[in-house]
Order: structure tokens, then C-alpha cells, then sequence
């Protein structure tokens, strides 16, 4: 079993030292039990955040047709030829998962108006989604998995 462990703050709190491990880094995320289907996970959220998740949905479909569409670490998922990306809703933006740092190089003009973090883009809710942007993403992530299944076929 591996342990994640928590960083500190110093002189946070009353010990001194505030964690700031995964569930405080997450707090802003919307507490839910596992959904079934990504309906079920989207039918969850309120309009504003559900609206750019459904967003992404489309996008993502149009984007890799023959993507595997499911839940998998508790959130939309998507697979051809290995993970894809997924997606998350939070209190205050949208998560993109899956978006590699060689990516994220290649749009860095494009993402400076985007938090974005390792193989993350936050898409914040209440602004327009970057449909063209996310497509190109999307597209993106679909030819780095078909370069890496030529590789391992060889």
C-alpha cells in the first residue's frame, strides 16, 4: 500500500504547521459518491459546472470518435490505444486530465490564459469553453497515443 504524504505550511494553524496534502488542495472539489456512467456524473453537478463538462464531452467525442468512453479514477474517463484524457468539476473551474507537458509546450501560447499544472488544464467556469483549443488537445493526445502503439507494436 503506498502513503501519500502531506506537505506543510510553516506557521499555519495552531500546531504551527498546516498540511496542505490532497484533500486540501482538492477542497473546492464537489463531494459526491462514485457515479455509474458519465450521465450520472454530470446529472450531479449544478448547471454552470455541468454545462462545460457536457462541453468537453462533445468535444472530446467529435474530436477521437473511436475514444472508449467511461469513469475511471471517480471521473469521465476516455481510452483509444491506452489513456486519453479525462475530466473533473470543481467549485470553481473544470479539470482536463491527461494533457502531457510535450502538449501543453506546443499550445503554450494558447494556455497562458489557463492555470494549468503536470498533465492538468483548469478551465474555469462561468467563461466561455475554448472549443477550438480543446479540440486541438484533444487531437493532440489521439496522435501521441497512436505514435506510442506503432512503438510498443514494433
Amino acid at each position: 500500500m503506498t502513503t501519500v504524504r502531506s506537505r506543510t505550511k510553516p506557521n499555519a494553524g495552531k500546531g504551527g504547521r498546516k498540511a496542505v496534502g490532497r484533500s486540501a488542495r482538492n477542497a473546492g472539489a464537489m463531494a459526491m459518491p462514485p457515479a455509474a456512467s458519465v450521465d450520472e456524473y454530470l446529472a450531479a453537478f449544478p448547471k454552470e459546472a455541468r454545462d462545460p463538462m457536457a462541453g468537453l464531452r462533445r468535444i472530446i467525442k467529435a474530436a477521437a470518435p473511436r475514444a472508449q468512453e467511461g469513469i475511471s479514477y471517480r471521473m469521465p474517463f476516455y481510452k483509444l490505444k491506452g489513456p486519453l484524457v479525462g475530466f473533473a468539476g470543481y467549485a470553481h473551474h473544470v479539470g482536463l486530465y491527461g494533457i502531457s507537458l510535450a502538449i501543453q509546450e506546443a499550445y503554450r501560447k494558447e494556455l497562458e490564459s489557463y492555470e494549468t499544472s503536470r498533465g492538468t488544464v483548469r478551465l474555469p467556469i462561468g467563461k466561455p469553453l475554448p472549443v477550438a483549443l480543446v479540440r486541438k488537445l484533444i487531437v493532440a493526445r489521439v496522435k501521441e497515443n497512436e505514435a506510442a502503439a506503432a512503438r510498443r507494436a514494433r
